[in-house]
């Protein structure tokens, strides 16, 4: 089992899009492990490579039950119902805010072995892929806030008890043949 540390907000990876995964390698299942392994040691609901330093696009999740993992994820909107509650993000510890996200989604992306396959869901797990997908993209759930929201999120973060904690220290993995180097504790 290996637990890694999650990189907190205001670490600049969580605000970079991720590199597309090219290689459906031994390499990469070994990340999804990690990624699972951490998720289940925070109890959390989702967890995208960025949040653990390593800029690739694929995340993991587990809710009601059921654990998955998609490599390259794309969303789609079935159609234009919203949803809108509390959310929160592992990289912003203990902090939930209310945020609108569409009601139901449809992730298509690939596995660790590279077969297509296909996430449908609505309501908690729509909103999870949503949020999760948008890590691989930069985007933190915050900035899906209006304006007044956000503000008021900002200062409830900034006035958190990890609120300024540097990164964790890492090391460059040599054995990394992709673009961009991954990063392992």
């Amino acid at each position: 089992m290996t637990v890694l540390p999650v990189r907190l907000f205001g670490d600049p990876v969580l605000t970079q899009p991720a590199a597309q995964v090219t290689d459906f390698d031994q390499e990469l299942r070994r990340l999804i492990r990690d990624l699972h392994d951490t998720l289940d040691d925070q109890r959390g609901a989702g967890l995208a490579a960025p949040q653990l330093g390593i800029s690739r696009r694929v995340f993991v999740y587990h809710l009601e039950g059921v654990k998955g993992h998609l490599v390259n994820p794309t969303l789609s909107f079935p159609d234009e119902e919203e949803q809108d509650g509390p959310e929160g993000c592992l990289s912003m510890p203990g902090l939930y805010f209310d945020t609108k996200r569409r009601l139901n989604v449809v992730a298509k992306g690939y596995t660790a072995h590279g077969d297509p396959v296909q996430v449908v869901g609505s309501g908690y797990l729509a909103r999870c892929l949503q949020h999760e997908t948008d890590h691989l993209d930069g985007v933190l759930f915050i900035d899906r806030m209006d304006a007044q929201r956000r503000r008021a999120a900002l200062k409830e973060i900034l006035a958190a008890d990890w609120a300024g904690r540097p990164a964790p220290t890492v090391k460059i993995n040599p054995h990394d043949s992709g673009a961009g180097m991954w990063l392992r504790r």
